[in-house]
């Protein structure tokens, strides 16, 4: 029997749960993030689709596809990685290997679990990412915490009636003082 894909949350987020970066405060203190670049493509390798939503999927495609010095493996990956974006307005995606889904949400993520191939990442993407959490479709959270404390902005859990009960399944700590925590629902 073929195991169903997961669909993993990879967000980065402040000591307080702040996920909206619209004030830059998710770059790394000092200029040595090779643990975390490791990590990154560690759980890159593990993916081989990226779900995301209309806002979060147009900013990176006007982003990602023009980094031809990337050392990351980020815009390679990006650029290759099988995408998905929710929306009912997004025409023509303008990025290879990209899919609109336009249908309802839980029934185009189950669709998605449901075939095979590797796990299916989301970053970014907070009104989608607050839908799938509402409606149970995330298997894990692999959160980035920055040491850093902004108490305003747009929370992954947007309200406490809406967080699910996580287990804690890994602890990364980096030399930057960021720290990776991995919880699974349950």
């Amino acid at each position: 029997m073929q195991s169903q894909r997961e669909l993993i949350v990879t967000q980065n987020t402040t000591l307080d749960g702040v996920i909206d970066a619209t004030e830059g405060w998710f770059t790394p203190a000092g200029d040595d993030n090779e643990d975390i670049e490791a990590a990154l493509r560690r759980q890159m390798q593990a993916q081989d689709a990226l779900l995301l939503g209309r806002r979060t999927f147009e900013e990176m495609r006007g982003y990602w596809p023009l980094q031809t010095d990337d050392t990351t493996g980020i815009a390679d990956h990006l650029n290759a990685v099988q995408k998905y974006v929710m929306s009912s307005t997004l025409k023509d995606p303008e990025w290879e290997n990209t899919t609109v889904l336009r249908g309802a949400l839980q029934i185009e993520v189950e669709a998605l679990n449901a075939a095979p191939g590797g796990a299916i990442g989301i970053t970014g993407s907070i009104s989608l990412m607050h839908a799938l959490i509402a409606a149970g479709l995330v298997d894990e959270y692999r959160l980035f915490v920055y040491p850093v404390v902004l108490g305003r902005g747009a929370r992954l859990f947007d309200n406490a009636t809406n967080a699910p009960k996580l287990r804690l399944v890994e602890a990364t700590p980096f030399r930057s003082g960021v720290v990776l925590l991995s919880y699974r629902p349950g």
